[in-house]
């Protein structure tokens, strides 16, 4: 009687040797395809994308969110009367744009706040938009809890609330302290020195330092929060970002100018052109970077993991449980058809 030959087995395509959990032992199976997946999805449904600017009028706001998404996107872009007075108290004014690239679509929400810091007296002219900034976490709160909710929930909350500083070289006004201390507590702020290029070089990174020394004496956190960094290699990163980088010492222009063969953005002086994506000129592309290219989905999860949780918990607490919903469950169910 013959014995049986075991039939030869064909190697893997992994070597079988012990390397941990993520070893292949069994073969092939797609965890990874879920980033493609996630990708897939976005491309579809696209994404929202809130942000904010704060600062005096004449500080270069709107040519900078216009430069930041290569768009007309600011409120003055949209009809805005050169004849407009300046408002005696500060106004919230929101302008929703769709922008496409690479075949993903971003929900764009410019929200300006003309008349803030315009006026003679200029106190608690923060608590406007502190109160805008809150009644949009409301808002979402009271979409959350409906019967019968929607499916994606609209997101108006602010994620991001870039803040004007203007570049007079000597130190923050106490308006900047002020706004920015309340502020800091329920919105992501990234301050920015406006109009950089009337600074010299020497000038500039003077008063970055001496900015950031303030903020640190008056325990002003910006945004990104050293408590929230998730690892090291994130800590690594925005330490870099928080100790050199900011604030930013931006230059915006919407306008085009030849400079060696190449078209570049630029402001026209007299001695030559300012281009704003020449890091040697000002730090406009580190800003675009840090809050489109790096840290745009961070600055989305803190604010819904921190900022709106934080409102979340304080006005469940408050309220002893869930608020009263307000939109009839009839509506909600024929929004959601």
């Amino acid at each position: 009687m013959s014995e049986l030959v075991p039939e030869a087995r064909p190697k893997p395509v992994v070597p079988m040797k012990p390397v941990g959990i993520n070893s292949n032992l069994l073969g092939y199976i797609g965890i990874d395809t879920i980033i493609e997946q996630m990708r897939k999805k976005t491309m579809k449904t696209g994404f929202d994308f809130n942000i904010m600017v704060v600062g005096q009028s004449g500080l270069g706001k709107s040519t900078l969110v216009n430069t930041l998404f290569k768009s007309q996107v600011s409120r003055k872009s949209s009809g805005w009367n050169r004849e407009e007075k300046i408002p005696k108290t500060v106004e919230i004014k929101a302008i929703g744009h769709v922008i496409e690239e690479g075949g993903v679509k971003m929900k764009l929400t410019v929200i300006d706040t003309p008349g803030f810091g315009d006026q003679i007296n200029n106190e608690n002219c923060w608590e406007p938009i502190e109160k805008y900034i809150n009644e949009q976490y409301e808002k979402f709160l009271k979409e959350e809890v409906n019967i019968a909710r929607k499916k994606r929930i609209p997101d108006t909350r602010v994620h991001c609330c870039i803040y004007f500083i203007s570049p007079t070289g000597h130190s923050l006004r106490p308006l900047d302290l002020e706004f920015m201390k309340h502020l800091s507590k329920v919105v992501n702020i990234i301050p920015v020195i406006a109009k950089a290029d009337t600074m010299t070089m020497e000038e500039k990174i003077e008063f970055k330092q001496r900015v950031r020394k303030e903020l640190e004496v008056h325990g002003i956190e910006f945004y990104p929060q050293k408590e929230f960094d998730e690892d090291l290699e994130d800590k690594t990163e925005n330490d870099k970002i928080r100790q050199e980088s900011m604030p930013f010492a931006v230059v915006g222009s919407d306008k085009e100018y030849q400079v060696n063969g190449k078209r570049v953005l630029g402001r026209k002086t007299p001695w030559g052109v300012i281009e704003v994506e020449n890091l040697n000129h000002c730090e406009f592309a580190l800003l675009r970077d840090f809050v489109i290219r790096t840290h745009l989905q961070d600055l989305k999860e803190v604010t819904h993991n921190i900022h709106y949780e934080t409102y979340r918990a304080k006005r469940l607490n408050d309220n002893g449980g869930l608020p009263p919903v307000t939109v009839e469950i009839e509506e909600n169910h024929e929004s959601n058809l």
